[in-house]
């Protein structure tokens, strides 16, 4: 079995960022310990400026290395497609993050860290605008959950690429997600145009609670909605994307043949959905009413749907049939 960790430049390049991110975080866990145990912003002694002092550390490398494993997101997507060229069976990231057991959990992990960094950023911003910075602690708790998180993902990096293999063959994503015929890939044992009705429902769910700005129906409502629409850019929309009925894949939207279109739709369902579940978070942990969340939740959710319908109407204007 080849090593993985030489596969390509772009793994190189990707486990190399994540690495010095992961010790950069590991020297601001080591710093925060003594504001955990110490952080008084009322105390006037020589130490709680100290702490003020190292404070302003912490903040700055946090900020820097969870925006940027927000950005890497995305870059380990492209990572994943350009190993397609690297290892037999694979046409896209499909058949690579399903080429050993570490591939789906990793992503999974990297998805949850996302919305976790995101949220840390946003308790952030809105604790520097207080006098006297009182989510502080709160914050680099949270962190620390962060962190947690971070540590599992880096050592599935390192065991996921390392088991890579060149030499066998890994299945194309038309076998992972191809319909069988025999039982339904839909949620529910729905068919498509039931699946799609619940879709669009569920979507306007999400924007009427998001209006009634209800925290708890928010949450809710944009889990199942996220679960929904994956099912319905499988195995719908995302053949309108391809102009193949029968190419059914959540990956293949992220290559150069179809404009990187993938990047544009999956991103902006992440970021509905965030602030859609977000937002719950975020008040719980601030006991605040932030507004810009709902408006971004309608925002991004709306622009997914909408990118995903127009793919179909363009269709039908351009060949008179639906797929």
């Amino acid at each position: 079995m080849e090593s993985n960790l030489f596969l390509s430049n772009n793994v190189l390049i990707y486990l190399f960022g994540t690495t010095i991110l992961y010790v950069l975080q590991t020297i601001a866990i080591v710093y925060s310990i003594s504001i955990i145990k110490n952080w008084d912003f009322d105390s006037t002694t020589t130490y709680q400026y100290k702490l003020e002092k190292r404070l302003y550390l912490i903040i700055l490398i946090i900020f820097f290395t969870l925006s940027i494993n927000i950005i890497l997101l995305p870059f380990f997507a492209y990572t994943l497609d350009s190993l397609s060229l690297l290892v037999p069976g694979a046409m896209c990231a499909a058949g690579i993050i399903s080429a050993n057991d570490y591939g789906e959990p990793l992503l999974i992990l990297k998805l949850i860290i996302m919305f976790f960094a995101a949220v840390w950023l946003i308790i952030n911003n809105e604790d520097l605008k207080t006098i006297d910075y009182k989510y502080t602690k709160k914050k680099i708790l949270f962190f620390v959950i962060i962190f947690m998180f971070a540590t599992i993902d880096m050592v599935l990096n390192i065991v996921y690429f390392l088991n890579i293999s060149t030499e066998s063959p890994v299945l194309c994503c038309s076998k992972i997600y191809g319909v069988s015929g025999i039982s339904s890939p839909l949620p529910f044992g729905l068919d498509i145009g039931k699946s799609l009705i619940l879709f669009y429902l569920i979507y306007i769910l999400t924007v009427v609670v998001s209006l009634q700005k209800q925290n708890i129906l928010m949450f809710i409502s944009n889990i199942f909605f996220i679960y929904l629409s994956y099912f319905a850019v499988v195995y719908f929309f995302g053949t309108y994307i391809y102009e193949l009925p029968t190419h059914n894949c959540p990956f293949c939207m992220l290559q150069k043949d179809y404009y990187f279109v993938g990047y544009v739709l999956w991103g902006s369902l992440f970021l509905g959905v965030f602030f859609g579940m977000g937002s719950f978070l975020l008040k719980l942990i601030t006991n605040k009413e932030l507004n810009f969340t709902y408006k971004y939740n309608i925002l991004f959710n709306t622009i997914f749907v909408l990118i995903c319908s127009l793919y179909v109407i363009l269709y039908y204007i351009k060949n008179g049939v639906l797929l």
